[in-house]
């Protein structure tokens, strides 16, 4: 028997997860059949059920098979998607040869690049297809459909700020809503003909595909549009749990969705002619059509809510992990810690999703670059998973070949279609992966660069501390706490060695801080500090270490006083206490590591760093930021 608590998890997933998946019926089936296709399908007895076949055995070998019941138990610590595949095979227990574990994580990181590409053409064509319902209802109000497009995408992206804890309440009944009207709707077309239940046996997808290989093949790259969403259930398990999700799927969902697709099939039957151009539409009753368009418009907005929040987190992770500077995050919600809002990725993704709409006028001219991101991130996804399954799970090899075997060769049909509208807008999704994958691996490698060159210049820090206790006459030390952030115990801060070197004096009580983002979600308060005295109990200079998780939130006061109830031996004044800040001035120079033109993006992408006294929650009153100068 299910509590109230688990219920509410279900409807929570149909709110947030299903969005994309499930507003699919609006343009898939639209999509195969569009005469304006590069390669038309044409609507004959044999295609429409051969289609459908299609449709249906898509979704249940790569959603519900691949995704539902296999995909998502790997998972780490509770957390999904394809950053936390990255991060199980980086891990130091997971066997596998290291130049291995670089390639894939680095394909991965290119699925990653990818989906900020879906989160860009998701809201497009979502919104866009729910409001092309207008000329179905009066056909003159035609021209309207982009400009009420993007209107709507200007109000969902102006409200992201806001946050999503009141109006995520709504999500759940309104997509139940969503799922049962096209469920039914899908019905009614099924009563037109009947026979399309026939449609559920593979023989029909099989016959089309090895009888009519030429057009079934080119048909693909619109069927996998009845599958985008799929990496959504999979990166929102950590929200949710993998049973509200399993459950929400497979009792609401995947029969509404099929039952839509089959309905329209019988619909297309009925008349091929006359109901091509909107299917989904059609089906509705005349008096239902405007409360339809209206709930299609609410179900896309929320579909696009959820991967614009994907996105934020996605990015979060990304900054959390090194793969991008520290970006300005709001916690929009005080209790669910997974409610972010990241200002410069909202905006980004707004003139992104504003210029793909004004650039491409319709759905279906969007479908073509939308299928080529989906079936890209979902072949990477079954690479690092069945190397999981292999080297952490410790499966047998033959049990392994066998399973990513079968997948692999549906996945690489798929997007070996897609490739095929590589001229037609499927250029788009890949340019933009390789764009963000750029960025990503860019920021990364400076990284890695710069604190090296930043380390040396910082010097040991045991020495520097030993030289303080040489000093005659004595450094002279003011009352008071200094907390100086740095990245490591090893060195010294360059904030600390400039008040020592210049300023001539230091505090009483000093605090060497250094945060560490594990590759774990969350971290327990109670393994969050580590405390060392530096080898001087009585000098008042002490090191903490902080371990947080990529989904955690780095609060350096909190740690703070963490440690001071872990015993720290300095006293610590956290609400008087004063935080030292070191920056650095990144300059292109001659230094080798890194050709000329990526210094100048690592340089460039330094730029939109966000304060760091915010980033830390540090008070910016009492807050001391010191610079120095690093060449890359």
């Amino acid at each position: 028997m299910r509590t109230p608590a688990q219920a509410a998890l279900v409807v929570g997933a149909l709110g947030v997860v299903f969005g994309d998946i499930g507003t699919s019926p609006l343009y898939t089936i639209q999509t195969v059949f569009n005469p304006n296709d590069p390669h038309p399908v044409t609507a004959s007895t044999e295609s429409i059920f051969g289609i459908v076949s299609l449709i249906f055995w898509a979704v249940t070998i790569i959603v519900t098979l691949k995704y539902v019941l296999l995909v998502m138990r790997a998972d780490n610590e509770g957390e999904g998607g394809i950053m936390a595949l990255i991060t199980l095979i980086r891990r130091q227990g997971v066997r596998g040869g290291r130049r291995t574990k670089l390639a894939l994580a680095a394909l991965g990181i290119f699925g990653a690049s990818l989906f900020f590409g879906d989160s860009m053409i998701t809201p497009a064509i979502s919104v866009l297809s729910a409001v092309e319902g207008l000329k179905i209802v009066q056909p003159s109000l035609e021209h309207l459909i982009v400009p009420i497009t993007a209107v709507i995408i200007v109000v969902l992206f102006a409200s992201q700020r806001l946050g999503t804890a009141t109006v995520g309440r709504l999500f759940g009944p309104v997509m139940i809503v969503w799922f049962l009207a096209i469920g039914a709707s899908g019905i009614s077309g099924i009563a037109l003909h009947p026979e399309i239940l026939k449609a559920l046996s593979p023989s029909y997808a099989l016959g089309f595909l090895t009888g009519h290989f030429g057009i079934a093949f080119f048909s693909l790259a619109a069927v996998v549009l009845a599958i985008t969403g799929a990496e959504a259930l999979y990166a929102d398990m950590g929200h949710f749990g993998r049973a509200p999700i399993t459950r929400a799927w497979l009792a609401l969902v995947f029969p509404a969705c099929i039952l839509s697709y089959m309905g329209q099939g019988a619909l297309i039957l009925d008349n091929p002619a006359a109901n091509i151009a909107s299917p989904f539409f059609l089906l509705v009753p005349d008096p239902l059509l405007i409360p339809m368009v209206l709930l299609a418009t609410a179900a896309t907005v929320i579909a696009s809510q959820a991967v614009i929040t994907g996105a934020f987190s996605v990015a979060h992770q990304a900054v959390q992990l090194g793969y991008l500077p520290r970006l300005r995050i709001v916690n929009t919600s005080e209790h669910r810690i997974g409610q972010i809002y990241v200002p410069w990725i909202n905006w980004v993704l707004m003139v992104s999703v504003l210029t793909l709409v004004f650039a491409f006028q319709t759905s279906a001219a969007l479908a073509f670059a939308f299928g080529m991101a989906v079936t890209a991130t979902i072949t990477i996804t079954t690479l690092l998973f069945f190397y999981i399954v292999r080297h952490q799970w410790g499966k047998p090899l033959w049990l392994v070949a066998i399973g990513a075997g079968g997948f692999l060769v549906v996945d690489l049909l798929f997007l070996a279609a897609n490739l095929t509208k590589i001229t037609h807008g499927a250029w788009l999704p890949l340019l933009i992966g390789i764009t963000v994958f750029t960025v990503l691996t860019t920021w990364q490698r400076g990284r890695v660069l710069v604190t090296g060159r930043r380390e040396r210049a910082e010097g040991s820090l045991r020495a520097f501390i030993d030289k303080l206790h040489e000093r005659r006459p004595p450094l002279q030390r003011v009352s008071g706490t200094a907390v100086f952030l740095n990245r490591n115990k090893s060195t010294t801060p360059l904030a600390m060695r400039a008040n020592v070197e210049h300023n001539q004096i230091l505090h009483s009580h000093v605090v060497i801080l250094s945060i560490e983002t594990l590759p774990v979600p969350h971290v327990a308060p109670t393994e969050r500090v580590e405390i060392d005295e530096l080898g001087y109990m009585d000098d008042g200079i002490a090191h903490i270490g902080a371990r947080f998780g990529y989904m955690d939130e780095p609060n350096v006061p909190s740690v703070l006083r963490l440690a001071a109830k872990a015993g720290l031996e300095c006293p610590l004044e956290v609400d008087e206490a004063s935080y030292f800040l070191s920056t650095i001035e990144l300059r292109v120079g001659d230094a080798p590591g890194m050709t000329r033109w990526r210094k100048r993006l690592f340089v460039a992408t330094s730029r939109i760093t966000a304060d760091a006294a915010e980033y830390f929650g540090l008070p910016r009153d009492r807050t001391v930021i010191m610079g120095s100068q690093i060449e890359v």
